[in-house]
């Protein structure tokens, strides 16, 4: 399956976002663009680059490549409200980011690489699509052979609150977790400004 495969440092410091744990050390560090020009004074960006840096974070973040981006794009656009909050809705909405949001997998590309290898189940039935578009009570649990997993204990560890965000809802004793309900897009923490990838789309 077609993922991104490049340094996630770099891409953190090109777009100004850590999109990692490791990115976030690197950029205290070094709270600059990458290359030998990165502390240089930049050039004013065009609105252009600005719309494109905004796609580009939204991708990185959630993880998919342009194709499949495109595609949520069109589908968003089809849907019935605003096209830049169905957009952050049908991301949200992956089987990889809401194993993530759940605290079941301690980053996105974790849990994708988790969802790739069949570790999960949706309503009792093996999926292994990181893509695969979750419904409203659909209920997400460990398969009984992967509940010894270090990697899943050690992120759910990290949960403190297992209501942090309203539209899942996590039970740490049973492995397992509900997707309540599609989230409205004021909830939804994103540091990208998708109205920005709507202009863009729309030229």
């Amino acid at each position: 399956m077609a993922r991104s495969t490049g340094s996630i440092v770099k891409q953190s410091r090109k777009l100004g976002i850590a999109l990692s744990q490791k990115a976030n050390k690197f950029m205290e560090r070094r709270p600059y663009g990458p290359g030998q020009h990165g502390k240089g004074k930049r050039q004013k960006t065009s609105e252009y680059g600005l719309q494109l840096k905004e796609k580009q974070k939204m991708k990185y973040i959630y993880g998919v490549l342009e194709r499949q981006f495109r595609t949520y794009f069109e589908k968003a656009s089809h849907m019935k409200g605003k096209t830049g909050d169905n957009l952050v809705k049908l991301l949200e909405q992956r089987f990889d980011n809401v194993v993530y949001r759940l605290g079941l997998a301690p980053t996105r590309r974790a849990s994708r690489q988790l969802v790739n290898h069949g570790h999960f189940l949706v309503n009792n039935e093996k999926v292994n699509i990181p893509s695969f578009q979750l419904r409203a009570g659909d209920i997400i649990t460990v398969r009984e052979k992967s509940r010894q997993l270090d990697i899943i204990h050690n992120a759910m560890k990290r949960v403190k609150d297992a209501s942090m965000y309203g539209w899942v809802s996590l039970d740490k004793a049973g492995m397992a977790g509900t997707f309540l309900r599609v989230p409205e897009r004021e909830e939804i923490p994103l540091l990208a400004n998708e109205q920005l990838v709507v202009e863009l789309y729309s030229k």
